[in-house]
């Protein structure tokens, strides 16, 4: 299936302001940037940990699925995404394998990277993300 690697936590924050100091500062992960990603009404701060990142996500509006998030459950852990070669081959075999996804096609997320996320029912309660690198990086 081609799941390459644990690619990013997301963290559901009310303010990317607030919670920054203590991952960059405290825990010393180097910030890389801050990024608004509207498709998903969201701002996305990024945070390298070894190969992998925190990415810490403010909502951008009351509708944003992350202020959903955040009204029910409060701030933490939102998802967990895993790197894929091939997002479209990979969504076709979890829909073979009747998995239940929330995307039935890619849609663009942070970094122009193709994402998709499957449903918490169908992975013991986790918020799954598959991401691809954009094209022109692979």
């Amino acid at each position: 299936m081609g799941v390459e690697k644990i690619d990013h936590i997301g963290i559901a924050v009310r303010s990317i302001e607030e919670a920054l100091p203590y991952y960059r500062d405290v825990l010393g992960l180097k910030y890389t940037g801050t990024e608004v990603v509207e498709e998903q009404k969201v701002r996305v701060a990024f945070l390298e940990i070894g190969e992998s990142h925190i990415e810490l996500l403010e909502p951008t509006s009351d509708d944003s699925p992350i202020a959903g998030f955040l009204e029910k459950r409060g701030g933490g852990i939102h998802h967990i995404a895993v790197r894929v070669d091939d997002i479209n081959e990979n969504l076709a075999l979890h829909r073979e394998k009747e998995v239940r996804t929330i995307d039935n096609e890619p849609r663009k997320g942070a970094h122009d990277m193709k994402i998709a996320f499957i449903h918490p029912k169908s992975t013991s309660g986790v918020l799954l993300e598959l991401c691809q690198e954009p094209e022109e990086t692979h």
